[in-house]
Formats: C-alpha cells, sequence, structure tokens
C-alpha cells in the first residue's frame, strides 16, 4: 500500500495530536518525584521470638541478625549515616547478637571499630561502654576489644581517665597467660602520659620484680621504660 502524505492528515488532527501530546508531557512533569525514605531501626526480636526463629541454631539465627543490623544503613535508594540512628537500638542488637553466639567476636568489632567512629561524642561513648561490659563477661575472648577501646578513649576522645578506666580493667580481669603482656600493662603508659611518674613507676617496678616478664627483649625494653620514669619524676616541679 502507498503511504499517505502527512499533508493529507487534517489540520485539525494534527492539532487534536499536539495538544494531547502537551497534555502528557504537562502531567508527567508534574508528577511528584519518588523519593527515598529512610525506615527507623527497629527493636530486635524478642527472647520468646528468637527461640522460634532458631530453629535450635542460635548461631546461625546471631548470623543473619549481624548481617541485617550491618546492612541497615544501606537502603533502597539511600545511605543512612551512623549518627541518624537510633544507638539505644543498635546496642540492644549487638547485645541480642552476643547473647545468641557468645563466642563470635564480630558484634564487639562493630561496637569498637565501626559504630563508634561516628563523630558523635555520647554514641561513641555509648559504644565503648558497650564494649567494656561485654569484655568483663568473657575478659580473655575479649580483651582485644577493650585494648582498642582504650586506645580510642585516649586518642579519639582525648579522655585520659576513661582509658585508664579500661587500661585498668584490662590488667585486672585478662590475667591469663593468653592474653598479650603488652595489652595488660597499657594502663602503666597511660599513667606515664598523664603524668602521674610516681604511680607508673611503682606498677612497672613491681611487674619486673615479680618475675612475670620472661622475655628478654620485653623485660630490657620496660627497664628502659622504667629508667624514663625516674628521669621524668625527678625532673618534675614537685619532686625537686
Amino acid at each position: 500500500m502507498r503511504e499517505r502524505p502527512l499533508s493529507a492528515v487534517p489540520r485539525w488532527v494534527l492539532l487534536l495530536f499536539a495538544l494531547a501530546l502537551s497534555a502528557q508531557i504537562s502531567l508527567r512533569a508534574a508528577e511528584p518525584h519518588p523519593s527515598a525514605i529512610a525506615r527507623e531501626l527497629p527493636p530486635p526480636p524478642g527472647a520468646h521470638m528468637l527461640r522460634l526463629a532458631a530453629f535450635g541454631e542460635p548461631i546461625a539465627l546471631a548470623q543473619m541478625l549481624t548481617l541485617y543490623l550491618q546492612a541497615f544503613d544501606t537502603q533502597p535508594g539511600i545511605s543512612i549515616p551512623f549518627r541518624d540512628l537510633d544507638y539505644s537500638r543498635v546496642e540492644a542488637w549487638l547485645a541480642t547478637v552476643v547473647g545468641l553466639d557468645p563466642e563470635s567476636q564480630y558484634p564487639l568489632m562493630m561496637a569498637a571499630q565501626v559504630y563508634s567512629q561516628v563523630p558523635d561524642l555520647p554514641r561513641q561513648r555509648r559504644m565503648l561502654e558497650f564494649t567494656h561490659r561485654a569484655f568483663l563477661a568473657d575478659p580473655v575472648r575479649r580483651w582485644r576489644w577493650l585494648a582498642h577501646a582504650a586506645i580510642m578513649a585516649k586518642h579519639r576522645l582525648d579522655d585520659l581517665p576513661l582509658a585508664l578506666q579500661y587500661a585498668e580493667s584490662l590488667a585486672r580481669h585478662a590475667n591469663d597467660p593468653a592474653v598479650p603482656s603488652w595489652a595488660r600493662q597499657m594502663h602503666i603508659f597511660v599513667l606515664e602520659d598523664m603524668g602521674e611518674y610516681e604511680t607508673a613507676r611503682v606498677f612497672l617496678g613491681g611487674l619486673l620484680a615479680s618475675g612475670a616478664i620472661t622475655d628478654a627483649r620485653e623485660a630490657r625494653f620496660l627497664t628502659e621504660r622504667l629508667n624514663t620514669l625516674d628521669a621524668a619524676e625527678k625532673s618534675t616541679p614537685s619532686s625537686k
């Protein structure tokens, strides 16, 4: 069939087509653009629901809950800053995971190294305190996270008394040969940073005298630190 030329189409038809096209474009332009809405982190499931959902496999359920929490800040079309999360609920989720799988290190890592990085002091302190409480429940297995919390308190929070509290807790509770000696000695060096040279010297001298340090290189290093503390104490105005 031979196509008809455009000029053969009546003008009123072309005009009607142009009006319909313009109306369609105007309606689409007037429609509100879809926007992503952030969902609020819900509370973790209760104990009864967890027992039903675990099917006798609490470790597998703990891993699923961890993945859910870890991915919650990335939702379809939007990324939620950590500072916008409800940290009381974040803590509740982490505690739930720890309760399901006490041997897992991952919830403590998330608290000490991920959620504590938010530029918000109360949230940082909340995560470090959660780490400390979890450490007290299992010091030998969880010592590294409290050591990290002590470093965070010292360098990120600029809170030496809090760093000392965590370091002293390490020395008091993580007294197992499986825990590295540097972790159990952190409080001595925090005391030195605080200018408490005499107290640090007493602790360090007692440690060396106890015979607990068997590595020759470590003993030599600590002896040098003790000599440094002696010199620092003598140079302070109160000691003159």
